[in-house]
């Protein structure tokens, strides 16, 4: 199939998702082309079979803010006629469904159908304003096919959004041949030089994620016992979280490591992996942790529930409970393994119900669906 995949090319879950489905698509022999107005920061555009189609807007003195959604309307017109695209798959539903909606129109009377995948924030938080609920609501409506990450987020936005049509659940993934724990260790030392056990997060620092309640959490472990914490990301509160690290006298033993492209060469450093978000409509970052045999220490929040199992591959606490949290967290440092056990349980139930190996075809499957119904629609 020749697919045109479009997303944020931020840090954030969304353009993540997006990405690592673009690249396990290309690598199964499929033509993908991103549309979007940057790279996408995972994105490896080594393989030939992927291709990326910057979205360009212009600035006049009439606009406030260039009209991204007409130009990438225009760019996905653009380019579903030249590739030719099969069908486009955007992910985050505003503004890219409004988008693809025009391109369809646009490339009448060749029938082009679009998938929409729903994140989490699109749904819960901007979809949700008054303001965009009806554009929204009619763009998932007006989609060929419309996909949710996790039960949680179906049912949310069946139920908030009066969804009528059917909302196919396609959990998200991770390579369980990429994302493992490495043999060799010693990379740890350059952060916990006399072995102290290492904590992590990783994020877009936004404020549901929580930022200063992982060094809240970090805290209460290290008035426990030695440990060092690596801070993986960048963000809105990134500032908010060094100064809270300055109050509390951990700048030795905090380190923010910025963005990273290959998060697979850190997770399976860490010991236990910290998520206290407010909100998660899956957990990806919980998820990757967990295929590096990294037990995880998470707010039993959305979609969370559908990937830890408390007790079993890591703990779940209220939101905002850090104390929890940190309990949590120095049971399992306490443990005469570290917590071994527990992550590598983590990876056991990462490969059972999460390998990219199981979850692409059930995309190549769905896009086939909707392909073959769009062709009788355009028969009919």
């Amino acid at each position: 199939m020749k697919i045109g995949i479009t997303c944020y090319p931020t840090y954030g879950g969304s353009g993540v998702v997006a990405t690592e489905l673009g690249m396990e698509l290309a690598a199964r022999g499929h033509e993908i082309h991103f549309i979007s107005y940057a790279m996408p920061t995972r994105l490896n555009p080594a393989n030939e079979r992927i291709y990326f189609h910057e979205v360009e807007t212009t600035t006049y003195p009439l606009f406030d803010h260039p009209p991204y959604t007409l130009a990438l309307a225009v760019k996905m017109a653009e380019v579903a006629e030249s590739a030719p695209l099969d069908l486009l798959h955007v992910h985050y539903a505003i503004p890219h469904s409004v988008s693809a909606l025009l391109a369809r129109e646009m490339s009448a009377p060749r029938r082009l159908p679009f998938i929409t995948t729903l994140h989490g924030t699109d749904i819960t938080l901007v979809g949700n304003d008054r303001s965009y609920l009806p554009i929204t609501r009619f763009s998932i409506e007006q989609s060929d096919g419309v996909t949710a990450i996790s039960e949680y987020l179906r049912e949310r936005t069946v139920q908030e959004f009066d969804i009528r049509r059917p909302i196919e659940v396609i959990r998200n993934f991770v390579n369980c041949d990429l994302y493992c724990r490495p043999k060799d260790q010693s990379r740890r030392n350059e952060w916990a030089p006399n072995g102290e056990p290492i904590l992590m997060h990783l994020s877009n620092f936004r404020p549901v994620k929580r930022i200063t309640d992982v060094i809240e959490i970090f805290a209460l472990v290290r008035e426990k016992m030695p440990a060092k914490l690596l801070m993986i990301g960048d963000g809105p509160d990134h500032g908010a979280a060094e100064h809270l690290v300055k109050e509390k006298k951990l700048r030795r033993d905090v380190f923010f490591l910025g963005k990273q492209s290959r998060i697979q060469d850190f997770l399976g450093l860490a010991d236990v992996f910290l998520l206290p978000s407010d909100l998660e409509s899956f957990g990806l970052a919980a998820l990757e942790a967990m295929a590096c045999e990294v037990p995880v220490v998470a707010t039993n929040v959305g979609g969370v529930p559908e990937v830890v199992t408390h007790g079993v591959d890591g703990f779940l606490v209220a939101p905002r409970d850090v104390a929890g949290a940190a309990k949590y967290a120095i049971e399992i440092l306490s443990r005469a393994d570290r917590g071994r056990e527990m992550g590598k349980q983590a990876r056991i139930n990462a490969r059972k119900k999460f390998c990219s190996n199981d979850v692409i075809p059930l995309y190549e499957a769905y896009y086939q669906r909707v392909l073959d119904a769009s062709s009788t629609a355009a028969r009919a």
